[in-house]
């Protein structure tokens, strides 16, 4: 399993980055020599079909590179899915309540914490033969990191309550949604969304928890690190492959 959780709490910055539509398992070999710490997979807006994120994962796990998913909503099916091919962990877009987030623990946790289903012979453990089921369950607990994404005036308003869900381990910014929902899109140096984020960096503290966002701009990102984002996500593999191309066309042709 992932060992992000604990990174988290030895206070490491971990940055990840997004797949949009590129399914070829080969795209983690390289975000793992580019460095980074995680990938999401986007099947919100994406479409990527199981099967291909189940080789996605399967090779994150033999790679060293944590797998999560942003799921299109807290289903059960949806949920149990990605949990069984092994996902580090899952993004729920769009949490504005605590009982949204509890709904996705339910299905994403074992018990006591939750009720996940059980099969011990998946992709979630290798297919390895598992002595204790017990302690196996208590383990993937601890260690599967769940994120409730803040999207929304309601979220912001709701954000200690989301936060104290147990099983809730990061508040995550979706700076576009959000902009879009506060009536100011396409404005992130605007005071009601810097307020914003800085009352969900001040409760993530409050609760012991985590919390992070989405920059396209390295360079804007790091103010946000440096305010105490210690789980992030830059960009994603169609705009960095764009971006250069764009930029070398234009130095080309120039």
């Amino acid at each position: 399993m992932s060992n992000l959780k604990q990174r988290l709490k030895n206070r490491e910055q971990i940055i990840g980055t997004m797949i949009n539509i590129v399914d070829h398992p080969d795209f983690v070999k390289i975000f793992k020599t580019c460095g980074f710490d995680y990938f999401i997979i986007d099947c919100e807006h994406g479409y990527m079909e199981y099967s291909k994120a189940a080789a996605m994962i399967a090779l994150a796990k033999e790679m060293n590179i944590a797998a999560l998913v942003r799921i299109p909503q807290a289903s059960r099916e949806c949920i149990m899915r990605f949990m069984e091919m092994g996902a580090d962990g899952l993004m729920l877009p769009n949490t504005d309540t605590a009982e949204q987030a509890r709904q996705m623990v339910s299905y994403a946790k074992y018990a006591p914490l939750g009720n996940r289903g059980i099969s011990m012979m998946r992709g979630h453990n290798g297919y390895i033969p598992v002595a204790s089921p017990i302690e196996y369950m208590k383990k993937a607990n601890e260690e599967t990191l769940l994120i409730a994404q803040i999207e929304s005036a309601q979220s912001i308003q709701n954000i200690e309550e989301i936060l104290s869900v147990d099983g809730i381990d990061i508040a995550f910014m979706g700076p576009n949604d959000l902009c879009q929902n506060l009536g100011i899109f396409g404005q992130q140096d605007n005071p009601l969304y810097i307020e914003s984020l800085d009352k969900v960096i001040a409760a993530s503290k409050k609760a012991g928890k985590y919390c992070g966002t989405h920059g396209m701009n390295a360079s804007a990102l790091k103010k946000w690190i440096a305010k105490g984002m210690t789980f992030n996500l830059y960009s994603n593999e169609v705009s960095m492959l764009m971006n250069d191309a764009q930029a070398a066309i234009r130095t080309l042709k120039g």
